[in-house]
């Protein structure tokens, strides 16, 4: 029996529209933070980026904008598992002077020829004037 053929991660191009659904491209939203260029100026904007990581793949990014104190050694990410849409509910504090947030979001996806969806409220920190996803409450 042939083996299933492996599935990859999309390729998101500056030009095309941002995974996050914020309405800018990629190039002028989450592709920079992703690259390094830019670092997010609010809890939202971290948690819009961290989901488009999922996206494209980007496992390096998501473990780099993790607070150490609650980072796995590692992280694998299934190309299988097709996210397709974001819906910020609702956000407390996080703002350009705050030093902690929470996000409230419910992230779509396709796995296993099904839809389902991941819905919780994370923590971020600001350390060093960088913000860090926590843990989810």
């Amino acid at each position: 029996m042939p083996s299933a053929p492996s599935r990859s991660f999309p390729t998101i191009g500056d030009g095309d529209r941002c995974p996050c659904l914020s309405g800018e491209t990629y190039g002028s939203c989450c592709g920079p933070l992703h690259r390094g260029s830019q670092t997010a100026p609010t809890a939202t904007r971290l948690m819009r980026s961290r989901y488009s990581a999922f996206v494209v793949g980007d496992a390096a990014y998501l473990l780099a904008t993790w607070d150490p104190a609650t980072r796995p050694a590692g992280l694998e990410l299934d190309p299988a598992v097709r996210w397709f849409r974001l819906e910020i509910l609702g956000a407390t504090r996080g703002g350009l002077l705050d030093t902690t947030g929470t996000v409230e979001f419910a992230a779509h996806y396709r796995a296993g020829g099904s839809a389902a969806q991941q819905r919780e409220t994370s923590r971020f920190a600001k350390r060093s004037g960088r913000w860090l996803y926590v843990d989810a409450l």
